[in-house]
């Protein structure tokens, strides 16, 4: 199980590395004026989408199968509800990304830098919260 975890840990990690990253080549991309530079942050958004995104199906994976190690005591508990909450929100998020980074390559962005820096914020409250549920068990 502790391995499980570990391998858990990891890869939140690694798709949260993505979801700091990625909207922040947004940000660059809406405030840059230079059509080579923002056709480069295109392509680099593409493909760190395109990295990242196995990590959060595996981060998935492996927090399930930790769940069902032990749902009796998982499922009763309402941090972990709370937790699955912000995960549920941060694969919505996630796929949120994945429509501004296609909407930047395919040359139909909408949004300034300025709303990009407010959603480049979004991953670090849910951090937060989420690590703070799952170390301190609440409720």
């Amino acid at each position: 199980m502790l391995w499980l975890k570990a391998f858990h840990i990891i890869f939140v990690v690694c798709w949260f590395a993505g979801l700091f990253y990625l909207p922040r080549i947004l940000v660059y991309y809406a405030a840059s004026e230079e059509q080579a530079v923002r056709a480069q942050l295109a392509i680099m958004a593409r493909k760190l989408y395109r990295f990242v995104t196995p990590f959060m199906y595996i981060a998935l994976a492996l927090g399930v199968t930790l769940l069902l190690m032990n749902p009796g005591y998982y499922f009763s508990t309402v941090w972990m509800y709370l937790k699955l909450a912000g995960v549920g929100f941060l694969v919505v998020y996630h796929v949120q990304c994945g429509r501004y980074v296609r909407r930047i390559n395919e040359g139909t962005n909408e949004h300034g830098h300025v709303f990009y820096r407010f959603f480049n914020e979004v991953p670090v409250l849910f951090l937060f919260a989420i690590v703070l549920l799952a170390v301190l068990k609440p409720f």
